[in-house]
Formats: C-alpha cells, structure tokens, sequence
C-alpha cells in the first residue's frame, strides 16, 4: 500500500486517480457514461481512461441516462462494479425508475439474495453560470429513499477515500460532485485505504454554536466561520461528507457541548437534509441542552437563475451565511 501524501491535488484529479486505481486492482470495476471516452467527460474527471483500459471498460454512450443506468443496475446484480457518471445531476430525474425503483429495491424484493453495488456519480449545485437545468442541489430526494445511501465530499482526499468505499459497498451509492470542488486543492494520500461511509468529520472545533455543512456549502460555512471568530465567535463546523447513512452521532454529541445548531447547505431550504438533521436533534437528549431556536441557511425559494448577479443572490454566499450566523447568535 502506497502511504506517500501529494503536496496539492485538485479534488478531479483525486477522482480521476481512484477511478483508476479502482480499475487496475479490480476488473470488474468498469465505467460507463455520456462523452466519457477520448472527451474525458464533461468535467474532465474520466480523462484518459479509455487510453488506459480500452473502449470495454470504458462505456461511452448515448444521451440516455435511464438506459445507461438500466446497464449499471443490471450488470451490477450480475456481479460487476459499475461506476456510471451523470453528466449533471439535474438528470438524475430521467433515470429515477431505475435508481429509486430498481437499483435501491432489488436487494430487498428478492429476499437478500441479490446487490447492486452500482456508484453513480455526478456533479450538482450552482455558481458557475448554467443556469436552472444545470445547476440543481436534490441530494435530499435521493436521501428520503431506503436503499440508497449518499455521499457529498467536500476534499480531495476525502473524494478519494469514500469514492474507494463507495465502490466496495454491496449497495446502491449515490456520489454527489459539487462542480466547483473539482478545481480545488488539498492533500491526497495515495493510498487504497477507505474512509468509511456514514463518518463525519469535525473541521472546526468551537464552543459557541454547532453549525452542519457539507461538500462546497461546507467551505463558505468554513470561511464564515473564521470570520466571525475575528469578533469573539467561535463555532464548530461539521463536514458530515456522507449525508446517508448519516452521523448524527457526531452532531449530537457537539450540541451537547455547544447548546446551539444551525444546518448550512446550497440547497433550498424547504424539504432539505437539515431539516431532517434539525428533528433528529430536537428528538434526541441533546434537545435539553439547546439554549436557544434552532438555524437553517440554505439558498433561497427560486430555480437557480442564469444571470450571474441573480444567481448569486439566491445561492447562499459566504457573507450570507456569515450574516445569518451573526444575526442568529444575537
């Protein structure tokens, strides 16, 4: 096993490279997908493969993601590893008889005798200008379905490491790729090790209030963070980085310390995670310790808008998120 740290790898080239690595350790890993072979994907993340492992394994398809999914599931219950990738995952919506009635059913419907460890991976969120079809946060209809679980990286290294753990599992993943992660850096191990599915990690520690974020959202909630800390506030800040099954473990035991609880994503706020996140809480013995009403920061009430000054205001920026902390903890 490789133990060797890289100075600075792009979250994408941490995706590219476990793809890979996965591939070569394992045969019955293949990938399968839209502009995937000699175009290397829509964001770059397959470059290369198809050079590498040939056209079999290297599945470059039609413009039809129900289909290329309906492969996936199938050849995953014949005992293969696909990994298939989703353009957008916008349209994750023309494939959700296969993910949310076939591929998250299966294993159920005949007794445990059949899995399908299929990963489907795919880019979500806004803030790079392509509009309200392309730029869509609906990681919480995926998480309301039994059978699935889904996965949210926020780091190069954790891309790498749950994206290895996502392949092994047995089951169906769901692996969200927020698009302006892929040009960020950050320290990757070149290492086959997993980290586990269903960890969270504490990225900040503080006293004052817990705030929970995830994948890109968990970066500006980061730099709020430190912002405020500048006046004397000082949060802790969790990357729950698997959003099903979910820590709430780890959230619990910080609000327990902190007596305080605000959720930040990009996605809308109505129907989100951290509302489920926010009940779970209040439903457990962390509940007596709350000091005050709990926070939800999430982007506003629209479609995600193509013009770049509307767009930004109904994401969620940092100085929003900052500014809702600020007001909340008054």
């Amino acid at each position: 096993m490789i133990q060797t740290t890289t100075a600075e790898t792009l979250f994408g080239k941490a995706l590219n490279w476990t793809i890979a690595t996965a591939m070569e350790t394992d045969p019955n890993v293949f990938i399968i997908g839209e502009d995937i072979g000699q175009f290397g994907g829509a964001f770059g993340i397959t470059k290369g493969l198809v050079e590498k492992f040939g056209k079999p394994r290297v599945l470059d398809t039609p413009i039809s993601e129900a289909g290329l999914v309906g492969v996936g599931v199938g050849a995953a219950m014949m005992g293969m590893r696909p990994i298939v990738e989703i353009q957008f995952s916008d349209f994750l919506v023309n494939a959700m008889d296969q993910i949310v009635n076939q591929a998250a059913k299966v294993h159920f419907m005949f007794g445990g005798n059949v899995n399908v460890p299929i990963v489907i991976r795919t880019p979500f969120g806004g803030g790079v200008g392509l509009a309200a079809q392309h730029s869509q946060s609906l990681e919480a209809w995926f998480y309301h379905v039994p059978g699935l679980k889904v996965v949210a990286p926020s780091t190069p290294d954790d891309a790498r490491g749950l994206l290895f753990a996502s392949i092994d599992d047995p089951n169906p993943v769901i692996f969200f790729e927020h698009k302006l992660l892929y040009s960020v850096k950050g320290p990757m191990h070149e290492s086959i090790e997993r980290i586990p599915l269903g960890k969270a990690v504490v990225r900040r520690p503080g006293k004052d209030a817990t705030v929970v974020s995830y994948s890109f959202a968990m970066h500006k909630t980061l730099e709020a963070a430190e912002k405020l800390a500048a006046s004397g506030i000082d949060l802790e800040v969790i990357d729950l980085r698997t959003l099903y099954p979910l820590d709430i473990g780890t959230v619990i035991a910080s609000v327990e310390r902190t007596g305080r609880l605000a959720v930040s994503h990009e996605a809308v706020v109505r129907g989100g995670i951290g509302g489920d996140i926010i009940a779970q809480v209040c439903g457990s013995k962390a509940f007596s310790k709350l000091k005050g009403p709990v926070l939800r920061i999430g982007a506003k009430e629209s479609p995600v808008p193509y013009s770049p000054p509307l767009e930004s205001y109904v994401l969620p920026s940092v100085e929003h998120i900052e500014s809702e902390l600020r007001a909340w903890l008054k």
